[in-house]
């Protein structure tokens, strides 16, 4: 009977070491792993951070990368815009030299005429449209043609000094076909008597320093050329 006791005791001393040596292994591992775990844990937060800076690195470069394509974009275009106004300028003024030039060779035996009247019309900056003033002035020019015999009429259109020589060519081309529509929709005179001429700014009448001078320049001046041969013939 005793050894049964004995054998009992051992067995429940034997079990509670066994519960005591696992209870401190389970602390062990806990105190060995917990650390680790912290550890991965700040490692995984560390890595999703540099990867959102990497991201916003990447972005930032990307949106450089596009601002600096972009600003050169706009400066070969720049270029090519600025090329374009230069070649239609030299390109204007050469069609405004042709034209003074060509006088001569499409009203034969130029030298034959002679001034007999002329009148000068000023239009507002950048304007286009006849005053009541202007078209007072050109109705008594007018007055004159009916008379007239073999005649032509130089308009020749011009600009103050600001602006591009292209923009004021095309302006001053405009006036002078303001005037002339005047007077041939008003005075039935045929196409075949105007001869138009637009200088833009090359030909300044007064200095483009002041507001007056620089509005005497916005002009057009019509001039009547007749025939001196046709005229004494009709008169004889």
């Amino acid at each position: 009977m005793k050894t049964i006791q004995w054998k009992v005791f051992g067995l429940a001393t034997a079990l509670v070491a066994m519960g005591a040596t696992g209870c401190a292994t389970k602390n062990y591992v806990r105190s060995q792993t917990e650390p680790l775990v912290e550890r991965t844990d700040q490692l995984g937060e560390k890595t999703s951070a540099n990867n959102r800076q990497l991201r916003d690195v990447d972005d930032r470069a990307q949106t450089g990368i596009k601002q600096a394509q972009g600003a050169a974009d706009a400066a070969g275009h720049n270029a090519a815009d600025a090329a374009k106004a230069a070649a239609d300028a030299d390109q204007a003024a050469n069609n405004a030299v042709h034209r003074a030039d060509s006088l001569e060779s499409v009203v034969k035996g130029l030298d034959s005429y002679k001034a007999v009247g002329t009148v000068s019309v000023t239009f507002g900056f950048d304007k286009t449209v006849l005053t009541k003033e202007d078209r007072a002035q050109l109705d008594a020019f007018a007055a004159q043609l009916a008379a007239a015999k073999g005649y032509i009429l130089e308009v020749t259109g011009g600009t103050d000094s600001t602006g591009s020589a292209a923009y004021n060519y095309d302006l001053s081309q405009r006036r002078a076909d303001a005037v002339v529509q005047y007077l041939a929709s008003k005075y039935a005179v045929p196409a075949r008597r105007f001869y138009l001429i637009g200088i833009g700014k090359d030909k300044e009448v007064a200095p483009n320093t002041t507001a007056e001078g620089r509005k005497q320049n916005r002009r057009v001046e019509v001039q009547l050329l007749t025939n001196v041969a046709t005229t004494q013939a009709s008169a004889q």
